[in-house]
């Protein structure tokens, strides 16, 4: 039985001291638990953009929060054109209901913090998601009780409409990152 202990432990040894690159893409400095900072955020893929930084991903969340306005707005446009005015600023105080609150949230998330650790990164997500969700709560509030008259159908239609943009964020790619697999 003490063989098979000893043989795990050089199956394991062996294998991590070979998968060390795939932690620490850059070698040459060393292992990135021995670095100055002793965190995830300062570890660094080949192309040098960190582990948990935003890097390259906050131009995606620029792109997704400019899709969501341009929706809100070409909705307003059409419920205006087919509706009336009131259903028009309904649609788009409705998607500015989901608009500004997703703002807030990445921009909770972009802003630099004092401690660049993972901690400090689900901190700031937390305070931004319960943040996003008391802006939706309090521009709805607004919203109903200030906007007098009001298309309720329009609001929700303007609401929904902006938060289905968010998943276009999966369709957007960065170039950069994608892979090439074609064989030489």
């Amino acid at each position: 039985m003490k063989g098979v202990q000893i043989r795990a432990f050089e199956v394991f040894s062996s294998v991590a001291m070979t998968h060390r690159h795939h932690y620490n893409a850059r070698p040459e400095q060393g292992p990135a638990w021995t670095d100055r900072i002793h965190n995830a955020t300062h570890r660094r893929h080949a192309d040098g953009s960190g582990v948990f930084n935003a890097g390259g991903q906050l131009a995606m969340v620029a792109k997704v929060l400019l899709a969501q306005t341009v929706t809100c707005v070409v909705l307003a446009l059409l419920f205006w054109g087919a509706d009336g005015h009131v259903s028009g600023y309904s649609a788009l105080l409705g998607g500015l209901t989901c608009v500004i609150p997703n703002s807030f949230l990445a921009l909770r998330l972009a802003v630099p913090r004092r401690d660049p650790g993972a901690g400090a990164l689900v901190r700031a997500a937390y305070i931004g998601e319960l943040g996003k969700l008391a802006l939706t709560v309090l521009m709805f509030g607004m919203v109903f009780t200030l906007v007098r008259p009001l298309a309720a159908g329009a609001v929700f239609a303007g609401f929904i409409a902006a938060q289905l943009m968010t998943f276009s964020g999966f369709l957007m790619r960065d170039v950069k990152s994608e892979v090439d697999t074609s064989e030489e």
